[in-house]
Parts: structure tokens; sequence; C-alpha cells
């Protein structure tokens, strides 16, 4: 098992890095003399570069070897984080978070490649085990150990601290993982990555900047809808070309559309939550970045006990049921953060946060269960690439729809400060959105991904009882 621990520590330091940042955006942004709203962008910034560049990791690593391609994704996401930490301007900052994404895009996605590689297959389902639980600790831990560094020292060493963990992981990939390559390469899609990029940097990044003064309004325009016109022509010519670099007739699958579009309204609610809740606290509750940490660390907390919990819900309810009835209740506790004030209880807070977390870690495993069901093996990399792209920019759209809420609801009141009530619109918005998953949801055959959760339809005969080798959303 050691072989998943060294890839752990790749995700440990990613995910930690995210949540981290999360909870330090209000003191980053006063740091740096910018509007908070503003470093929405280190979100956007962070996960654009990841949904660009994740596609083409896999034939990166068949090309010049999945040790290479790690050890080199763990070099550039540490030399980010050495950038960010000497920032000193929004520009420079969000520059390094591109940096950082794009080691992350390389090292989580090879990591996992590695994985698959290195263990045999009757040991799959354990090295995974002992994969996610690391990769669940970075969002348990960021937030504290964030607010901590923040509160009591200096931002910047939320990013100094992944120095000495990428030195060991390096070392580690150095001497215990092999370069493996694949002898057979399929063609670089050149054309659709530079048709993807540019679509997918230009359209997110363009709604990322609009309103914030970061860029020109003219250039907003051009941003916005030069990207959206990239995007167009990738999945013409997608549709077109043998090998793809992200295969779009892979949503002619049932299975497949529902956790990629159910997936992408989900998260559109559920990425807002880690830009609202710590800058609501912060500045709307006037709690510190440590006290703030201690309360958005529940989310995590409580997707940890959902992991324990999903396939023997799965295997009772199917996929169906389960996704609909809990994207409303998921939806109902993002929304529920609108009724936090001032004088909420520290203990109301995170109990609603626990359980909210819950919730939304079943929807997730759900979400990425199902859509593999059907999936041939020979596809799964392509399917892999678009379902990692597709909640990537989700996530980054919630954020930007998120900011654009606050925005709107300042400017509403004719005020230049944000107030409780602009977070409690944002709140309430980010929850209409994610129950939207449902209208996808209940297009779902009863049936549905039966073999995966083990769930027996009535009239069809028992299921096979795998639920335990569903996908983790954590892997």
């Amino acid at each position: 098992m050691l072989i998943p621990l060294i890839i752990a520590c790749a995700l440990f330091m990613e995910n930690l890095d995210s949540s981290v940042v999360a909870t330090s955006l209000p003191v980053i942004a006063a740091d740096l003399g910018v509007d908070p709203v503003a470093l929405k962008l280190a979100f956007t910034s962070y996960l654009l570069s990841i949904a660009v560049f994740t596609p083409i990791s896999g034939w990166c690593a068949d090309r010049y070897g999945a040790r290479t391609v790690f050890r080199t994704a763990i070099v550039v996401f540490t030399l980010g984080s050495v950038a960010c930490g000497f920032a000193g301007t929004l520009h420079q900052f969000v520059g390094a978070r591109v940096l950082q994404g794009l080691g992350g895009a390389m090292m989580v996605p090879v990591g996992r490649l590695v994985l698959l590689r290195s263990v045999e297959r009757s040991d799959y389902v354990r090295a995974l085990s002992w994969l996610t639980i690391p990769g669940l600790m970075g969002p348990v831990l960021g937030p504290p150990v964030g607010g901590f560094i923040t509160t009591f020292f200096d931002w910047r060493w939320i990013f100094w601290v992944n120095v000495p963990i990428g030195v060991i992981g390096f070392v580690l990939v150095s001497i215990y993982i092999q370069n493996f390559k694949e002898e057979e390469r399929r063609p670089l899609d050149r054309v659709g990555f530079v048709f993807s990029a540019i679509g997918l940097s230009g359209l997110v990044f363009g709604l990322a900047a609009s309103g914030i003064g970061l860029v020109p309004e003219m250039w907003e325009t051009i941003l916005i809808g030069g990207g959206a016109g990239f995007v167009l022509l990738y999945i013409v010519h997608a549709l077109r070309t043998e090998h793809p670099l992200i295969d779009l007739r892979l949503l002619r699958l049932v299975t497949f559309r529902t956790s990629v579009l159910g997936g992408l309204m989900f998260r559109l609610g559920i990425g807002a939550l880690p830009f609202l809740l710590p800058l609501m606290l912060q500045l709307g509750f006037g709690l510190t970045a440590f006290q703030s940490g201690m309360l958005t660390f529940a989310s995590a907390a409580g997707a940890m006990a959902m992991k324990v919990t999903a396939p023997p819900i799965l295997r009772r309810f199917g996929f169906r049921k389960v996704l609909a009835i809990n994207a409303i209740l998921s939806a109902i506790f993002i929304a529920a953060c609108a009724l936090f004030t001032p004088a909420t209880p520290g203990a109301a807070i995170f109990a609603v946060l626990t359980v909210g977390g819950f919730f939304r870690s079943l929807q997730f495993t759900a979400f990425n269960a199902v859509g593999f069901a059907d999936i041939p093996r020979d596809k799964m990399s392509q399917a892999t690439s678009l379902s990692s792209v597709m909640q990537q920019v989700s996530v980054a759209a919630g954020v930007t729809v998120a900011a654009f809420v606050l925005e709107a609801s300042r400017s509403a009141r004719g005020s230049t400060e944000l107030a409780v009530s602009d977070f409690q619109n944002a709140f309430l918005v980010a929850g209409i959105l994610s129950s939207l998953a449902i209208i996808v949801a209940l297009r779902l055959p009863r049936d549905a991904g039966a073999e995966i959760s083990g769930h027996r339809v009535r009239g069809s005969g028992a299921a096979l009882n795998t639920a335990a080798k569903a996908p983790d959303d954590a892997v």
C-alpha cells in the first residue's frame, strides 16, 4: 500500500491548498489591497487551469512516462505555491494560482493512472481506500489550519507549507514509482486542445473578470463571446474527428449524461459555498479566519461520514431515487445558510454544515458512480477527461454566479460594502441552482446502474451486490 499513500500525498496537498485558500480569502484581499469579491479570480483561475490541462494529462503520461509527468507536476505545483506566497498584487496572485492549477491538472489524474498500473485488480478497492482517506483529510484540516496560520502568523505561510510536502513527494516518487508508458499511443488532438483551451479559458475567465474592473468592459465581452465561439468550434470538431481530446459522443449514454449534466447543475450551487461561507463569517459576522475555519471544516467532516454509508443507501434505494430526493435535501441545506446571522450559535452553524456536507457527499458519490455504469473499458479515459473538465468548470461557474449575486445585491442597496443580506441572497440562489439537478435525475431509468449499486428493482430479479466497487467522489 506504499504507492497509494505516495500518490495520496499529492491529493492531500492539492485538497489542503484549496480549502486553506478559501478560509484566508478576506485576509489575502486586505493585504493585496483588493475587493474580496475580486479574489474569486483566485478560485476560477485555478479551477480553469485544471479544466484546460486535465484532458491532456493522460496523453502526456503515455508519451513521456507516468513517473516523469507526476514528478514534474509536483514540482510545478510546489513552485506555484511559492509564487503565491510571494505575490504582491492581484495579477501576480492569479498568475501563481494558474501555475498551481497546471501542476494539479497533471498531478492528481496521473497519480490515479499510476495507481491503476501499479496495483493488482484484486487490490484496487483496498488501494483506493488508502488513497481516499488522505484526500478527505485535506478539506477537513484545511479550514482550521488555514485559519490558524492566517490569524496567528502570515497568510503567505499557507502556501509555503506545501514546499516540504512537495519535496518529500518528489523523492518518494523517484524511488518507488516506475515510469510506465503505453506502447500504443493515440494521436494528440492538437486542434481540439487549442479549441478547448481557448474556449474554456476565454469563457470562464471572462465571466470571472466581469464587473470587477480587472479588464475593460469591451474585453469582457470579447472574452466571453470569443470563448463561447471556440467551445462551439470544439463541439463541431469533436463530433467529426476519430480521436477527439474529449469525446462528446459519450453523452449519448443516459447514465453518463445524467452524471455530467446533473452534476453540472448541482455543482453550480456547491461551488459557491467555499467562496461565500468564509466571506460571510469574516466580513459579515466579524469572525477571525481561525474562527471561520473551525466552522467551515464541518462540511468536510460530514462528507467523511458519508463514505461508509453511501453503498448501503444506494443499494437500498437505487440511483434514480437517491439522486432525485437527495438533490432537494442538499439544496435545502445550502439555502439554510441564508438563515445564519451574527447571533446564530456556532453549534447551530456547525450542525447545519455537517449535515449538509453529509448529503452533498452522497450526491457526488452517486453522480460519479452512475456516470461510469455503462462506459466501455476502452472509453474510460475519455469519460474521465470529460467528467473532470465539467466538474471543474461547473465549480468555477458557481463561484462566478455567487459573486455576481453579491455584486447585484450590493448595488441594489446602493452600497459599496457587503452586508449579511447580500450573502443570504447568494445562498438562496445557490440552493435553487443545485435543486435543478432533480430534473436530470428523474430522467434516469429505475434500474440505472443497478449492477453497481446492487439495488434490487421490483420485478427484475436480484441485482449484483457490487456497491463496494462504486467509484468514490474524493478519488
